[in-house]
């Protein structure tokens, strides 16, 4: 990072992770792949979940090579008397494993159903989760290395 001093600390960044729901995964292909994707971060395994489908292009390049980087963007408020923008973001990086035993694959999907909805009951979860389970994939992106930033306005 070019400009160390607005560099955020880790758990600052791990707490942006915590706090947000969506942000751009970044796939190796011929020209850089990025996509917007919901995903929730697991403190215990310090890794990202998201799900995808059984085919189709961010699968294909998740097999061809798994390594990935993630970017959540938390704020971003665009000062026009400043003539700039107060920002806080994290870029991870990692490789993507593809879950394949069902007990974690089921917990991965039940953990991301209540991070999305939580005032859902347990019932009504159950049964998309069973409807839809047949056709899911989640991928699990276990973080090797995290790197937060902020604007320098927000740090004084």
């Amino acid at each position: 990072m070019r400009r160390k001093r607005q560099k955020l600390q880790q758990k600052d960044a791990y707490d942006i992770l915590l706090k947000n729901k969506e942000g751009v995964l970044a796939l190796n292909d011929e020209y850089a792949y990025a996509l917007p994707i919901n995903y929730f971060y697991d403190q215990e395994q310090k890794a990202l979940f998201f799900h995808g489908a059984k085919e189709g292009k961010k699968l294909d390049l998740i097999k061809k090579d798994p390594k990935a980087s993630f970017c959540v963007i938390d704020k971003k408020d665009i000062v026009k008397e400043e003539y700039t923008t107060y920002f806080k973001s994290v870029i991870v990086y990692g490789k993507i494993e593809i879950i394949e035993d069902k007990e974690e694959l089921k917990s991965a999907i039940t953990k991301m159903a209540k991070r999305f909805f939580p005032e859902d009951d347990e019932d009504n979860r159950n049964y998309y989760i069973e409807k839809d389970f047949k056709q899911l994939m989640m991928f699990k992106l276990k973080i090797k290395e995290i790197t937060g930033k902020c604007a320098i306005e927000l740090l004084k």
